[in-house]
């Protein structure tokens, strides 16, 4: 096997994936009832789809160029940087705000 069709399936595996992980995040922020149930969906699994896109990405320009492509490097260090803060932004703005939440929903800090 050559070290193109080496990259060539690397780089399929991590669209794949990456696109699995992207589907079922959007899956999750559609099927799931309330907000805090829905705020997992796009930070968790959409975060790990969208990075093993860039991912991808990256290795099939570093190998096109033959040096390494920093430019996927930074966006994916920053979205694994954002991701989860904001979320937790987006959590405590919904607790502050006390929204309806769904019975299955465990917990109920902002009665403590």
């Amino acid at each position: 096997m050559s070290d193109a069709s080496w990259v060539e399936w690397l780089v399929a595996a991590l669209l794949l994936i990456g696109s699995v992980f992207a589907l079922v995040g959007a899956i999750g922020l559609f099927k799931l009832p309330d907000f805090f149930m829905r705020l997992h969906g796009p930070t968790k699994a959409s975060t790990l789809g969208v990075g093993a896109l860039v991912l991808g990405s990256m290795v099939y320009f570093s190998a096109q160029s033959g040096s390494i492509s920093l430019h996927e490097l930074l966006i994916t260090f920053f979205l694994f940087l954002t991701a989860p803060v904001s979320a937790n932004m987006l959590a405590k703005a919904a607790m502050h705000e006390k929204l309806r939440r769904e019975p299955r929903t465990r917990g109920e800090p902002w009665e403590q």
